[in-house]
């Protein structure tokens, strides 16, 4: 019997969640701002102020603001001709856009905007932190020392992100800018306990299990569910979903999918009906233990033989890797140490 996977499940239903916070995107920023960072403890006892976020020039604000205006304009032109009976590849050519995103627009009458970046607040600077901190706590409020410091540790980004970072601990300690002396004691610098709320950082805290998320993220999934009746809705969905596969309760399919089929969310609505289609497998993906995990397993072993020889070899030297690649740890060492040789008529680099 054909069964779903239960991984591809799971996945599908992330993307449904990409979709529905990125079309909330202010409902996520309205979080951020309600849970200010509240001041850290530290170790000794004692509370230290949280880092604040990264702010953003007024400049790239109001041009960030013009291309997403221009952006909403260009998804209500598509729908307009849609509507009048045009196809997505008649759309692209007379509005000058790419054929996908042109179906990618057509897959929801409402704008959701352009993606955040999946990295936010990823940095070069992340691994140095607790060093630079312990610094800056010990009295070192010179920038330019503390990047000569860091270069010395491996650090290979540029002067500009610690200068920028400095400006953030300033401003959480209130000192002016520029200032490298303080007259009094100043609190201790700490950086917050969980990150801010972006699409896909939603998204993954829905779908964590519960033991998993420490206090200040389950504070953010509460703050969140009070935003917004239509992300309560698919928050509520999402996790009922999610139970369901990873428990292995078939009998809650049916009236899941029902709920689903009638949600205020579109995106989830679309997501049941994709179910419908292929119900069959659904079913059985939620109700049999087995999995194709060892298959794909081996599907993706191949794929990495068949990227390593790609440019290399015929496919007669690729076809007797495939079938020894099991048995490897088995040859004699002579044999594993042997030099690569490219047999005749092989593919040029």
């Amino acid at each position: 019997m054909r069964k779903k996977h239960t991984l591809h499940l799971l996945q599908n239903l992330k993307d449904v969640l990409d979709h529905v916070f990125t079309m909330h995107e202010k409902t996520l920023d309205a979080v951020n701002a309600t849970l200010r960072p509240p001041p850290v403890p530290l170790s000794e006892g004692a509370l230290a102020v949280a880092v604040p976020p990264h702010d953003i020039l007024l400049s790239a604000q109001q041009r960030a603001a013009e291309r997403h205006a221009r952006r909403q304009a260009l998804h209500t032109q598509v729908w307009a001709l849609h509507r009048q009976g045009w196809t997505a590849p008649a759309i692209a050519q007379h509005v000058g856009m790419g054929l996908r995103t042109v179906q990618r627009d057509l897959q929801s009458a409402a704008f959701a905007g352009r993606r955040r970046r999946s990295d936010r607040g990823a940095s070069v600077l992340n691994p140095y932190k607790p060093y630079l901190l312990e610094r800056w706590n010990a009295g070192c409020y010179s920038a330019m020392r503390l990047f000569r410091d860091l270069r010395q540790r491996g650090y290979r980004g540029g002067y500009g992100v610690v200068a920028a970072y400095a400006r953030r601990l300033r401003q959480a300690q209130g000192l002016p800018p520029g200032h490298r002396r303080a007259r009094q004691p100043l609190p201790a610098v700490a950086e917050p306990p969980c990150q801010p709320l972006t699409p896909r950082r939603a998204t993954w805290l829905v779908l964590r299990r519960a033991t998993q998320r420490t206090a200040a993220e389950a504070q953010q999934l509460a703050q969140l569910r009070e935003q917004q009746a239509e992300v309560t809705e698919a928050i509520d969905l999402a996790q009922e979903f999610t139970q369901l596969v990873r428990q292995r309760q078939p009998e809650a399919l049916d009236p899941w999918l029902q709920r689903a089929s009638t949600s205020t969310v579109e995106a989830l609505r679309r997501f049941a009906a994709g179910l419908y289609e292929d119900y069959a497998a659904v079913k059985a993906g939620v109700t049999l233990p087995w999995s194709t995990g060892p298959v794909e397993g081996h599907i993706n072993r191949l794929k990495m033989l068949k990227r390593q020889m790609f440019g290399r070899a015929h496919l007669d030297l690729l076809g007797r890797r495939f079938v020894r690649a099991p048995g490897r740890q088995q040859e004699p060492a002579q044999r594993r140490q042997a030099p690569f040789a490219t047999p005749a008529g092989a593919i040029a680099a």
